[in-house]
């Protein structure tokens, strides 16, 4: 879920070829919930294998990541590790969702109403161990790095990107900007026509590109101001103020100079400590034990994975592979070459 700071981040839209020749952190657990939210038939049913096990997150790996490649972007995965204790909370909620949506979702298809059962199907989604480590080997496969954070992956990210060591974040949460992620990547593995939620009309949704710095300068606040917006309007590790919005949480923000004024005026105590919140977004767990290296793609690993394990078709994942070579080929331009191993 993440923070809502969608209506007071500057943003602005970068299309694949601005992205070129970058390396970006991809927030793996955000992506691969996406893929398998998205990818699914017209009754919400995600796509299987012919032994019942869902694929929809290894197809959405294959061929959006083929997509990125081929625009000689360099994705980099981050997977979530041990999250915090505050985060369990957060994650309850969220099963109780899952369970009643998964309870609809049957309901709906018995009634035979399929808009309703691809809602709820999306909104009951699981990523389980099992899918985790097929992404990975999937990843692997595909000649690309896989880090694993200690805790929460977009806080990583935040780190790689200070330190220099990877371009943006891209996740589709904003918690990236409150862990001190200087740009955030949106939209990445979703570009091109979608669906809007519950009405029959598509738009066309384009990569974002949004800044840290001209975000605060146009708030005119600083970093830790823009944590007590989240701690305001509610992260993954703490409830909302009742009553408070982003547009309300900035007001807010920008006449005090402490939190502890804020709590006076609005005259509600939190059931957390906002101390302890602060400082997860303020000193993000992080880890040195990765290697940023770029390989060349195992197709016939892949194809042994994907077709001959997963009964994924034969002749599409030869394409997205032909996207791959080509890419990393480039007509023969050594310079090019060069540049991906890199």
């Amino acid at each position: 879920m993440g923070v809502d700071l969608g209506a007071l981040v500057s943003r602005k839209e970068v299309d694949l070829e601005y992205l070129r020749g970058r390396i970006i952190g991809i927030d793996a657990f955000n992506t691969l919930y996406q893929f398998l939210s998205i990818i699914r038939g017209i009754d919400g049913s995600p796509l299987m294998d012919a032994k019942g096990r869902i694929t929809s997150h290894l197809s959405g790996l294959l061929y959006r990541t083929s997509n990125l490649v081929e625009n000689e972007i360099k994705p980099v995965f981050i997977f979530d590790g041990e999250p915090s204790k505050l985060k369990e909370k957060t994650r309850e909620e969220r099963t109780k969702i899952r369970t009643a949506a998964e309870e609809k979702y049957k309901d709906a298809l018995k009634e035979g109403d399929l808009a309703s059962a691809k809602k709820y199907a999306q909104q009951a989604v699981k990523l389980t161990s099992e899918m985790i480590e097929d992404s990975k080997k999937l990843i692997k496969l595909m000649g690309l790095p896989v880090v694993q954070a200690p805790s929460e992956g977009e806080a990583q990210a935040a780190q790689m990107v200070a330190k220099g060591k990877i371009y943006a974040c891209a996740s589709q949460d904003y918690d990236a900007l409150l862990f001190g992620s200087s740009l955030l990547l949106r939209n990445i593995a979703i570009t091109g026509k979608r669906k809007l939620p519950g009405r029959d009309v598509y738009i066309d949704v384009k990569p974002e590109l949004i800044s840290l710095e001209e975000t605060l300068k146009n708030l005119g606040i600083s970093r830790i101001k823009l944590i007590w917006i989240g701690i305001l309007i509610g992260t993954d590790f703490n409830e909302k103020f009742e009553g408070i919005g982003p547009k309300k949480a900035l007001q807010l923000v920008k006449k005090h100079d402490s939190f502890e004024e804020i709590i006076k005026e609005l005259g509600q105590e939190p059931a957390f400590d906002y101390k302890e919140v602060e400082e997860i977004f303020l000193s993000p767990k992080y880890s040195e034990d990765f290697t940023l290296e770029f390989g060349t793609p195992d197709l016939e690993g892949i194809k042994r994975f994907l077709c001959d394990e997963h009964n994924f078709s034969e002749e599409r994942v030869s394409k997205a592979l032909e996207k791959i070579s080509a890419a990393l080929q480039h007509k023969g331009s050594q310079a090019r070459l060069d540049a991906w191993f890199r």
